[in-house]
């Protein structure tokens, strides 16, 4: 199994629940993930559009930056073998009513815009992500 990094942000809902740490305790504990970078920030307008770029065209594109803007965010890179995959289990489904039990987003989020956490899908995901907001940090994905 090849060691990756990822991306994971705990969302400006999670962070106003006072949620971060429980989630952090997770993917630490849990995931076996290693931190390699993090850092709490209020996200602009022009990141957060650049950031979510991919959903411009969707209708929950405007909500979703004005949702990522309201208050801080904690972006991390994290790294262990298959982080990517297993960072996805950990978090769960993206609507919190269909996430297995015991998941952060089972857990934590109240719905599918709150959903408490953002996690790389892919490792072409992990490749864009990262540098965003890291770009000091190398990326090391399979």
């Amino acid at each position: 199994m090849a060691v990756e990094r990822t991306l994971l942000i705990i969302k400006p809902d999670a962070v106003a629940a006072r949620n971060a740490g429980r989630i952090l305790a997770m993917i630490e504990n849990q995931g076996g993930f290693t931190v390699i970078a993090m850092r709490m920030e209020r996200l602009t307008v022009d990141s957060a559009r650049r950031f979510y770029e991919v959903h411009r065209d969707r209708p929950f594109y405007d909500d979703l930056v004005a949702f990522m803007t309201s208050g801080p965010c904690i972006p991390l890179v994290l790294e262990r073998g298959d982080a990517i995959a297993g960072l996805r289990e950990l978090i769960g489904a993206t609507n919190p009513a269909e996430a297995a039990e015991g998941t952060v987003r089972a857990l934590y989020a109240t719905n599918v815009q709150n959903n408490a956490v953002h996690a790389s899908d892919s490792p072409e995901s992990a490749l864009k992500e990262i540098p965003h907001f890291f770009p000091e940090v190398a990326v090391e994905v399979s």
